[in-house]
């Protein structure tokens, strides 16, 4: 017997009886040490008795066997194995949860012979197995080919560390070889129970080859699938390998399946959603054409976002609108300043929709300069009605599927600007603006202006169909409004689809109580200087307006007195001045050199300078016309990179005056022996359009006279070969520059006289506006004449009414 070998004495005091400690899981092998943790009362009161009773060593011995199930919590002599191994106790540290850490050393192999009455612990009497020495050839074959086969097992398998080798292949005992391997191999806890009880060396080895051999078998399995998929990680995307791996597991662990998950929730939102059937159809029959899908193939990924698409749309989504007149009204002139029409119009509309109930959006179209305000008054008009406010760019769009969308054949298609956008608002019937709209483009890819024709249409946009939906979606609860600067790069069939409403540049009074209004609190908040006085006076805006900025809306001049503002905070930090009066020279000081001259008019009466007026899409501007005549044989020069309706104009005019040449006092003899030389200065810049006609033929006029023209007197019109003055365009823009340049006396074509209503009651007060029929009647104002009566009078003849050209009518 192991006990009482060396002590007789203590061998009758504790015989062949120990303490049992069962493990959960694990079996220790003899030689081996393992850490163990113990919870368990019994446990350990056993080894408490084991360190109370050591043997003739000095070693406390208890004998360790294992559980035949792990998750007993209170084991029976029954459920213990009767087959273990001895162990000395090396190390017994209590921790501060109560549990014990021990460390246990094997010895030897032990049977038990019976369990011991004992209610504490489990105390049995054990009988030592002695291990059998054998010697043959046939052994050491054994031994070398586990060697061998261990070898190639730590080869395989990574988690063993390599320095167990070198540790193995210096043990020749077959018993403790055994032993040692299979510490380290991840048997089954009915495998290594079966090698703890072989007692045999031999079977020992041979049973741990056989396992080896299976492990071995296994680890190459494993090896191979590993570099399969490596190989089809490299070949393929290592997305949809985790992804393919993630599911398995998921299965494995029983958890939701999130494909079918995802499809459960399409369907719930299928059920709460209002569409059209159409619609509800076509996402019933995307949703069976999913379900037979891979979750992870490409066409899977395309269907979902479809469907993703067409539920999210607001079909019957809508905002109440607000028809009170008075208070949309209040909205937009708390917003803008001036704007009568515009204004007149929306309120004419939400009056008639009130009346109404149902009426279908109108498509309004705000054409003028910039920065008067088109843009800010289609946000006041949502703010006014209550609806959602969306801004659609249309600048340089040249792509038509920019409108339409692209069918879903193509990669990474998605519906329209349009459709995107009411998504975005939430409703069926936002403010939509489509800005811009005379800076679309054409090329091989479409013309979005023409997509636009099936949008604005308020008789067709009710069945709206975007490439990329394939369904019909109603527009005509939306109320489109357009911006352009000018008309005539827009469309005909798409300007037949709008309601223009032309918004001209503001006058100076406006500009002022614009600037007091809006700009002027909006800048010194911007600015930080909110909580500070400070005054800029009416004379310091008026410079502003006169010498730093030349435009028809107020953008310029909202950055201008955002510099003022800039510098007031520079010298607040600087100097600590808090109330501050801006003047005109102050505002000077702060802006710097004036970039422009107000009241371009001549600055007195000269030969052959006119000034004419012409409209541009900044609004209107004035146009001074030169003439002079020099030596030569007889050739109109024209000059000033002008179009071919202006070239021709001034050919028109000199027909006209050479036709009448005489009656002007003018010698024939000045057409073939002087050159004509007619400019228009700032070259650089491109002019075109017919309305200089009056403006080269009076230059001319006063260039072959030698009689001055008068300074304050502006004019435009179209002239015929036989002296007509025909109508034109923008007469009020033309007017408000004339204004603005300090003219007093306008001449203007006398069928324009129905446009003057037009033109604001005070710059009419302020101006001499003379509508005039023949060109004889412009020279007599224009020109400086002892008797204007009498000038070309003699054989004026009176010519039928003309036919305004198709020309007469563009702006210039």
């Amino acid at each position: 017997m192991f006990f009482g070998r060396d002590d007789k004495r203590d061998a009758q005091k504790r015989g062949s009886t120990v303490p049992l400690l069962p493990l959960r899981d694990i079996i220790v092998f003899p030689h081996m040490v393992v850490p163990l943790f113990v919870g368990r009362e019994k446990s350990i009161a056993a080894l408490k008795d084991a360190m109370a009773h050591k043997g003739p060593d000095d070693k406390a011995v208890i004998l360790l066997a294992a559980q035949k199930k792990a998750k007993t919590n209170d084991p029976t002599p029954e459920d213990i194995f009767h087959f273990g191994t001895i162990g000395h106790v090396i190390q017994l540290l209590p921790l501060p949860d109560g549990t014990v850490k021990v460390l246990v050393e094997g010895v030897r192999r032990a049977r038990v012979k019976k369990f011991m009455p004992n209610d504490a612990f489990f105390m049995v009497e054990v009988e030592e197995v002695e291990e059998q020495s054998e010697k043959s050839v046939e052994l050491e074959a054994l031994v070398r080919s586990v060697h061998s086969v261990f070898e190639a097992f730590v080869k395989l398998n990574k988690r063993i560390p390599p320095e167990m080798l070198m540790q193995v292949a210096s043990i020749d005992d077959p018993a403790r070889l055994a032993d040692t391997i299979v510490a380290h191999l991840s048997l089954k806890l009915n495998d290594k129970q079966a090698l703890l009880e072989t007692e045999s060396p031999a079977k020992r080895l041979e049973k741990l080859y056989e396992l080896m051999q299976g492990e071995i078998e296994i680890l190459q399995v494993e090896k191979k699938i590993r570099t399969r998929v490596k190989k089809q990680m490299e070949k393929t995307q290592k997305e949809y390998y985790l992804n393919e791996q993630m599911q398995a597991i998921q299965k494995e662990l029983g958890e939701r399946d999130e494909f079918k998950n995802e499809i459960q929730e399409i369907e719930e939102k299928l059920k709460n959603k209002r569409m059209s059937k159409e619609a509800t159809l076509k996402v019933k029959k995307e949703l069976k054409k999913l379900r037979m899908m891979s979750p992870m193939s490409a066409e899977a990924t395309v269907v979902r976002n479809y469907i993703d698409w067409i539920i999210s749309l607001p079909w019957y989504e809508e905002t109440q609108d607000r028809l009170d007149v008075v208070e949309a009204e209040r909205v937009l002139n708390e917003d803008h300043y001036g704007l009568k029409r515009p204004k007149e119009r929306i309120l004419e509309y939400l009056a008639v929709q009130q009346l109404v109930k149902k009426l279908k959006g109108p498509v309004l179209c705000f054409v003028g300069p910039p920065g008067v305000g088109k843009t800010s008054l289609a946000r006041s008009i949502a703010r006014a009605t209550g609806r959602k406010f969306v801004r659609l760019s249309l600048g340089g769009v040249r792509d038509e599927a920019e409108i339409r969308g692209h069918r879903r054949t193509y990669i990474g298609a998605m519906p329209g600007k349009l459709i995107q956008s009411l998504k975005k608002a939430g409703s069926n019937n936002p403010v939509f603006l489509l800005d811009e709209i005379d800076k679309m483009s054409t090329d091989f890819r479409g013309d979005p202006s023409a997509a636009l024709l099936e949008v604005l249409d308020p008789e067709q946009n009710h069945n709206f169909n975007d490439h990329y939906l394939d369904l019909d979606y109603d527009l005509s609860k939306v109320m489109f409004i357009c911006t352009a600067n000018t008309m005539h790069n827009i469309p005909g069939p798409l300007q037949d689809r709008m309601e223009v409403i032309r918004i001209a540049g503001y006058t100076e009074p406006e500009k002022l109580n614009i600037a007091r209004r809006y700009l002027i609190p909006k800048e010194q908040e911007a600015n930080g200087l909110a909580d500070m006085k400070i005054d800029i006076t009416s004379d310091a805006l008026r410079t502003i307006i006169h010498r730093y900025t030349r435009e028809s809306g107020v953008r310029s001049l909202e950055r201008e007195i955002g510099g003022v503002y800039r510098k007031i905070a520079r010298d607040i930090l600087k100097n600590g001045k808090r109330d501050i009066v801006v003047d005109r020279k102050q505002a000077m000081r702060y802006l710097g050199t004036p970039r422009y001259r107000y009241g371009v008019a001549e600055r007195e009466d000269q030969v052959g300078i006119v000034t004419g007026l012409a409209w541009t899409e900044m609004g209107g501007e004035i146009l001074t016309t030169e003439a002079t005549v020099m030596p030569g044989k007889g050739k109109l020069i024209i000059t000033g990179k002008l179009g071919e309706v202006m070239q021709e104009s001034a050919q028109a005019a000199m027909s006209y005056v050479r036709s009448r040449a005489e009656r002007f006092g003018i010698d024939r003899k000045m057409f073939e022996n002087y050159d004509i030389h007619v400019h228009l200065p700032e070259g650089a810049i491109p002019k075109d359009g017919p309305s200089a006609g009056v403006t080269m033929c009076t230059a001319l006029v006063s260039a072959l006279t030698r009689i001055p023209v008068r300074r304050d007197v502006a004019m435009t019109g179209e002239i015929t070969l036989r002296g007509r003055v025909l109508p034109i365009g923008g007469l009020k823009e033309k007017t408000l520059a004339a204004h603005r340049a300090g003219i007093k006396t306008v001449l203007i074509p006398k069928a324009n006289k129905k446009d003057l209503k037009d033109i604001p009651k005070k710059i009419r007060s302020q101006l001499r506006i003379v509508p005039v029929e023949f060109v004889d009647d412009v020279l007599r104002e224009a020109l400086l004449l002892e008797k204007p009566e009498e000038f070309g009078r003699k054989d004026q003849q009176k010519v039928p009414e003309a036919t305004p050209s198709a020309a007469a009518s563009a702006p210039a």
